[in-house]
């Protein structure tokens, strides 16, 4: 019984004074299959600092979460609406940038966007400049208009899916009525809300995780979605059958995801050493071929081989996903309205 109890007595020590293995851990809370799993084992190979990873298929997932309560990450990777979002509500650590070297290689193209809102780029180190486009198989759609009027063809009805995403869907809704991002006039949300709805009836479902594979099994031949989760479920002989769509005017929209290191995190130098070992050159490179999406770090560029997925100039003329402040809390309104509609 005294055994039992000196058992119980060191099990609970070892908890609260915190388990050393914590010292060589690192928790990244990213998108799904945004990072090759390579990435993370020779991390640890190399530094003994193991990564330990959680997925979200949203921004406002990943916020919400964390927003509740949800601890224990160090890196979070937000698109650039959301990093702005996370800065201003003091929910982020201020980097030790004499310890990421590595980002200097990092296009200053990017760098300056995310100057508009941290002028500093104190907060945040971008990681990829992605797209939302939308994939359509020409095996199964004719004729079809290159923009998110698609979504109206009732002939299509079934056949096709949207991220479950509210930004991601509003933006061209509200676009299509000629708003910007930022609108939150009844008015603007009404026409937005009323387009979203008549997709709705469309679609299979408002999709964030899987439909890259019901693209490529052929459940789906439309799909609002970002190019690296839809190609990488493709065959090479699959892939020119796909019409990759960025669409037009403020109807196309990108974002920069990027590295962020959470103000609760309790492990600090590992999340840095992690974020500059992403942009050591070689290793870079080998991600963005990995994932076949176009590089944004130079010195990487000169050792890939490996065509991307779209040419990065695609997303020169797209807009920003930006922060619209409380704009955000009228629209998520009207995002839960379209959520449960019949």
């Amino acid at each position: 019984m005294k055994k039992f109890f000196l058992m119980i007595l060191s099990t609970f020590l070892l908890i609260s004074c915190g388990d050393s293995r914590d010292e060589n851990t690192l928790y990244v809370y990213s998108w799904a299959d945004y990072i090759p799993q390579f990435v993370y084992s020779d991390f640890e190979k190399e530094t003994g600092i193991k990564v330990v990873e959680d997925i979200y298929s949203s921004n406002e997932e990943m916020y919400t979460k964390i927003k509740a309560g949800g601890e224990g990450y160090d890196i979070v990777m937000p698109s650039s609406d959301y990093y702005e979002i996370m800065m201003k509500e003091d929910m982020l650590v201020k980097l030790d940038k004499s310890k990421l070297e590595n980002t200097n290689f990092i296009d200053s193209v990017y760098m300056d966007k995310l100057k508009e809102f941290d002028p500093n780029n104190d907060y945040g180190i971008p990681y990829m400049r992605g797209i939302t486009c939308i994939a359509v198989n020409k095996k199964f759609v004719k004729d079809y208009p290159k923009d998110y009027t698609i979504y109206d063809r009732e002939d299509l009805a079934g056949r096709m899916t949207l991220l479950d995403d509210m930004r991601e869907v509003f933006v061209p809704a509200l676009a299509l009525n000629g708003y910007k991002q930022d609108a939150d006039s009844t008015e603007a949300m009404e026409k937005a809300k009323a387009t979203i709805l008549n997709w709705k009836k469309n679609i299979a479902k408002f999709d964030s995780e899987s439909y890259g594979k019901g693209f490529a099994n052929g459940d789906f031949w439309v799909v609002q979605g970002y190019p690296d989760n839809i190609y990488r479920e493709l065959s090479e002989a699959d892939r020119e059958n796909v019409d990759f769509i960025v669409p037009p005017g403020d109807q196309g929209y990108s974002s920069i995801d990027s590295f962020v290191i959470l103000k609760d995190s309790k492990n600090i130098e590992n999340a840095l050493k992690f974020i500059n070992y992403i942009h050591r050159p070689d290793v870079y490179a080998k991600i963005s071929q990995a994932i076949e999406i176009p590089s944004i770090n130079l010195e990487a560029d000169k050792t890939i081989t490996k065509k991307p997925l779209y040419d990065v100039s695609k997303t020169k003329d797209a807009q920003l996903l930006m922060n619209i402040g409380d704009k955000l809390n009228i629209q998520n309104k009207y995002w839960q309205e379209i959520l449960i509609a019949n």
